[in-house]
């Protein structure tokens, strides 16, 4: 019989706050996380590319993209998550889902939107202006 692996958090809270900021503002990200993505590491497919591996730990760190809106991803980065498999435990440890500043935030207060990208209560002139100087490059 073939075990799976089992999820372990580096701190659990952060980690599902950004989770749920993932679900509020990009559906697809989430949908494809829980249904497909997180299956698969249970069954040994890791997936993403390979950032690191520790032999002394027998550990291999990877990094994931999200499927991401394009304009999304040239204003706040592309949604990664990134997991450590630990091969002779049997344990995948989910580490981070970055970007961590408006995750975060999107987590603790309600974001605007300005022409269909989240907007950043703390830079919201910044973001603003990379969505208008994105637009006019497209056109």
């Amino acid at each position: 019989m073939k075990y799976g692996y089992t999820f372990e958090y580096l701190n659990e809270i952060d980690f599902h706050k950004k989770e749920r900021s993932v679900r509020k503002y990009n559906m697809l990200a989430y949908k494809k996380l829980v249904f497909q993505y997180y299956p698969s590491l249970r069954n040994s497919e890791f997936l993403g590319k390979v950032v690191s591996a520790n032999e002394q730990e027998d550990s291999v760190s990877y990094e994931l993209e999200l499927p991401t809106d394009e304009l999304f991803q040239k204003v706040h980065g592309v949604i990664r998550l990134h997991y450590t498999v630990y091969l002779s435990r049997r344990i995948i440890l989910l580490t981070n889902i970055t970007p961590d500043q408006i995750l975060d935030e999107g987590h603790r207060a309600e974001l605007s939107t300005y022409k269909g990208v989240m907007i950043s209560k703390s830079n919201p002139k910044k973001d603003m202006f990379k969505v208008d100087l994105l637009n006019m490059l497209q056109k």
